[in-house]
C-alpha cells in the first residue's frame, strides 16, 4: 500500500508518494489554485493510483485542494501538524523543507490507521463559519464600543450616571441625542462610531439569530447549560463524532483528558493543555454554567471537592465528565432535519 503526503500553503501545495516500506517513489510541486488541483490529481492516479493521501492543513490553506480530491474519487485524510512535526526529525533530510514536510506527512498517512477524515462543506462547517463571523462581530463590536466610551469621557463627562454601560438601546439613544448637533471634530467621529457600533450589533444579532433557527431541535440542547451558540460552536468545532474512535479519544481532541506524567514511584497526571482550545472553552462554558445551576452538577462539584480536589480541579473533572455526555450525544447517526444546511 502506498500514500501520499501534500504539505499546504498560501501558494503551493508540495506532494510525496511512498511506498509501503517509506520509502520515497515521487515528489512534486503544485500551485494551490484550480489548475494545479487537477494537476495534482492527474499525477496522483499516474504515480500511485490507489493511495491514500494525508494533507496537512485541510481546513485552511488545502482546503480547496482536499476538497477537489475527494470530489475527484481519492481517499483523502487529515494529519494532525503535531504528528507531522515529530515525523521530520526521522526523515534524515537536513534542516527543513516543503518536499521534507511532504515526505514526513506521506509516512504519517502510511503509518497511522485512525486519521480523521477531511471535513467536506457540510452543515457542521457551516455552523462553524456563522460561529466564527459572529465571534469577529462581537469582537469588533467590543473596540469601537471602548473607543466609544474613550471619546464621550471627554465630550460628556459623567456620562455614566446616566448610561451605565454602552451596552442597551436605550443607553445608546441617550448619547445619541447628547451627541447630536456638537460641532467638534471629536463628536462627529463618535457618531460615527455609534453608528458603526449599531450596525455591527445588528449584524450579530442577524447571525445570532440564524444559528439558533439551524439548532433549533438539535439534541445538544437537552444537555443543561447548553444554549444555541454553545451548541453550534460544539457542533462546529467537533464536526461528525464518529470519526472519534471512543469517548476518550474525542476527550483527548478537546483536551479535557488528563496526560500522565508518572515517573519510578510517582504515579500522576498533569493539566492537557493542547487539544482543540475552541471546543474546549465551550465545554468549560457548559461545566461554569451548570455547577452554579444545575443540580446534579453541583452534587458533582461537592463529592469532588470532598475529595481533597480543589474548585478547579472539580471543574475539570466536570468537563470530562461533559465530553463524555456530549460524544455520547452525538455519536449516533444525526437526522438531517437536525443539522439543515
Amino acid at each position: 500500500m502506498a500514500a501520499i503526503g501534500i504539505d499546504t500553503h498560501k501558494a503551493t501545495l508540495a506532494a510525496c508518494a511512498v511506498d509501503e516500506r517509506g520509502a520515497t517513489l515521487a515528489e512534486a510541486e503544485f500551485g494551490n489554485d484550480p489548475a494545479g488541483h487537477r494537476a495534482l490529481a492527474a499525477w496522483t492516479r499516474q504515480v500511485a493510483p490507489a493511495a491514500l493521501i494525508g494533507v496537512e492543513g485541510s481546513a485552511s490553506y488545502g482546503a480547496a485542494a482536499a476538497r477537489y480530491l475527494l470530489g475527484a474519487g481519492l481517499r483523502v485524510a487529515e494529519v494532525p501538524p503535531h504528528l507531522s512535526r515529530r515525523e521530520r526529525i526521522h526523515t534524515r533530510r537536513a534542516g527543513k523543507s516543503d518536499p521534507g514536510d511532504a515526505l514526513a506527512i506521506a509516512r504519517i498517512t502510511l503509518r497511522e490507521t485512525r486519521l480523521p477524515p477531511v471535513r467536506g462543506d457540510d452543515a457542521s462547517h457551516h455552523q462553524q463559519l456563522l460561529v466564527e463571523a459572529r465571534e469577529d462581530l462581537v469582537a469588533e463590536a467590543t473596540r469601537t464600543r471602548n473607543r466609544l466610551h474613550a471619546d464621550l469621557l471627554v465630550l460628556l463627562p459623567g456620562y455614566q450616571r446616566q448610561t451605565a454601560r454602552l451596552v442597551s438601546r436605550r443607553a445608546l439613544a441617550i448619547v445619541r441625542r447628547r451627541l447630536a448637533h456638537r460641532p467638534q471634530l471629536q463628536a462627529r467621529l463618535a457618531r460615527e462610531r455609534l453608528a458603526c457600533l449599531l450596525r455591527l450589533e445588528a449584524d450579530g444579532a442577524r447571525l445570532e439569530a440564524e444559528i439558533g433557527s439551524r439548532v433549533a431541535g438539535h439534541r445538544l440542547l437537552e444537555l443543561p447549560g447548553v444554549g444555541p451558540l454553545v451548541a453550534a460552536k460544539l457542533l462546529g468545532e467537533i464536526g461528525d463524532a464518529r470519526r472519534f474512535a471512543s469517548a476518550d479519544a474525542f476527550a483527548a481532541f478537546a483536551g479535557v483528558a488528563p496526560i500522565p506524567a508518572s515517573s519510578g514511584q510517582v504515579q500522576r497526571m498533569r493539566l492537557n493543555r493542547g487539544g482543540n482550545r475552541q471546543l474546549n472553552r465551550a465545554l468549560f462554558t457548559v461545566a461554569l454554567v451548570q455547577s452554579q445551576h444545575h443540580a446534579a452538577a453541583i452534587a458533582f462539584m461537592a463529592r469532588k471537592r470532598a475529595e481533597g480536589k480543589s474548585w478547579r480541579e472539580a471543574l475539570r473533572c466536570l468537563k470530562r465528565h461533559l465530553a463524555r455526555r456530549v460524544y455520547r450525544l452525538l455519536e449516533a447517526p444525526i437526522a438531517s432535519a437536525e443539522m439543515a444546511a
